[in-house]
């Protein structure tokens, strides 16, 4: 049984290093010049509503963490048209996941051909070599996309590539990169420290284990503030609970921000993520799980205007994410710009066609798209609407009728006495 995205928790992507992969996949799903590979086939993609369900289902299963469900779905998609590149992708990062090494180098060499080598499959096919202890491939790969990197560890795997061969000026040289560019993963200034001991350089190694040691600590710490926020929540007064949980707000800290926002949201204090989330925004303000959880936290407050730009961003970032596309149609339709609502529901009901919510809403919009043409006369654009509407509720005896009466308008009598009839014999089942 689906799940309504307006009941839905908050996106989580966990534990950290899933949280990686996952975020390879989402930004590689943009249109927004991450990877180039992705925009020759998206209107095939289009074409196909059976395709982009199992797209769909394919991105819910990552969102879970259930790469071998993801795989079967990416795969289903990739029988009906092999052409989808971007879907490939998902595919082979999934086999990634999975520490399915074979598959996914296969399913990347085949992107490479496809592609003109995309920058984000060499990052992938540089991984799997330094998995696959091909340490001069790994580098060969990697430093053709480090000056432009696709993703910010591009430089730490080739430093770390140069510290397993032996290059240590190298290795020193891209892991100090790879600390300005995420200085607060606790790998970084490991790798260093190995480089310095093999350097004979003993109190820069000993510097640089100190600090891995503190930002591994400051991670942990960070977990267990958690820990402590979620049971202040669950077993105490808010206004006391309110205390335990502001240890965690840090307003440099965009991980400990929205794990702070997510805490607030999974106890419905949606309110109190708000802030939260609108700083992590700040921060990395091209995360798709915190312009999701925003926008989610301002819909279940009913505040549908500042609702709209983070999950319109979201929806950028992840356009094949079911519970984004739902959420953005329904607010749009609180706005009242179903015109807008319409082609984002559409997607959303392609995606999951299951979830009964989101076609409910699906078949009011088509109705009220209908009712807005046949009030300004354009009949062919309102049959159009009701055609959709007959599509998703056949049994509904009121669509058939105006259908009816639009042919009629139209000089289509034939087709205008065929939806008559059937009008006529669902209302009869009705009674």
């Amino acid at each position: 049984m689906s799940t309504s995205p307006f009941r839905n928790k908050m996106v989580r992507l966990a534990p950290w290093w899933i949280a990686t992969l996952c975020v390879h996949l989402i930004t590689t799903s943009s249109g927004a010049g991450a990877c180039p590979l992705l925009e020759s086939n998206q209107k095939r993609v289009s074409s196909s509503s059976e395709v982009e369900s199992h797209i769909g289902k394919g991105y819910e299963y990552v969102q879970n963490n259930q790469f071998q469900n993801a795989v079967v779905e990416f795969q289903a998609a990739l029988d009906l048209d092999p052409s989808l590149a971007r879907v490939r992708y998902q595919l082979a990062v999934s086999y990634f996941a999975l520490q399915q090494f074979k598959q996914s180098r296969q399913e990347f060499e085949q992107l490479r051909r496809e592609t003109a080598s995309d920058p984000s499959v060499i990052y992938y096919l540089g991984r799997l070599d330094l998995m696959e202890e091909n340490t001069d491939a790994a580098i060969r790969h990697l430093e053709k996309v480090v000056s432009k990197p696709p993703f910010p560890d591009t430089a730490y795997y080739l430093g770390s590539a140069y510290l397993r061969k032996g290059g240590l000026e190298l290795a020193e040289r891209w892991l100090r990169k790879a600390g300005e560019l995420a200085p607060r993963d606790f790998r970084i200034p490991d790798r260093l420290a190995r480089v310095y001991m093999k350097m004979g350089r003993r109190s820069q190694a000993e510097e640089q284990f100190s600090l891995s040691a503190s930002l591994r600590q400051h991670y942990n710490d960070a977990a267990r503030q958690g820990l402590d926020c979620t049971q202040a929540l669950t077993t105490r007064p808010l206004g006391e609970a309110l205390v335990t949980c502001g240890r965690l707000f840090d307003s440099t800290d965009p991980d400990k921000l929205t794990t702070l926002g997510m805490i607030y949201g999974e106890h419905g204090h949606y309110a109190e993520s708000i802030e939260p989330f609108k700083q992590a925004a700040r921060l990395d303000p091209d995360s798709f799980e915190i312009q999701h959880n925003l926008g989610l936290s301002y819909f279940r407050l009913k505040r549908y205007a500042e609702a709209r730009v983070p999950l319109e961003k979201a929806v950028a970032l992840r356009p094949d994410f079911f519970a984004s596309n739902a959420l953005l149609g329904a607010t749009l339709f609180a706005l009242k710009e179903d015109e807008l609502a319409y082609p984002v529901l559409d997607h959303a009901h392609r995606l999951n066609s299951q979830e009964m919510e989101t076609s409910e809403l699906f078949f009011k919009v088509a109705g009220l798209m209908a009712q807005k043409h046949f009030l300004e006369k354009e009949y062919p654009e309102t049959l159009k609407f009701l055609r959709k509407a007959a599509e998703l509720k056949p049994e509904h005896a009121e669509v058939h009728r105006r259908m009816a009466q639009i042919y009629g308008l139209l000089g289509q009598p034939a087709q205008a006495d065929r939806e008559k009839r059937e009008a006529e014999r669902l209302s009869a089942i009705g009674r």
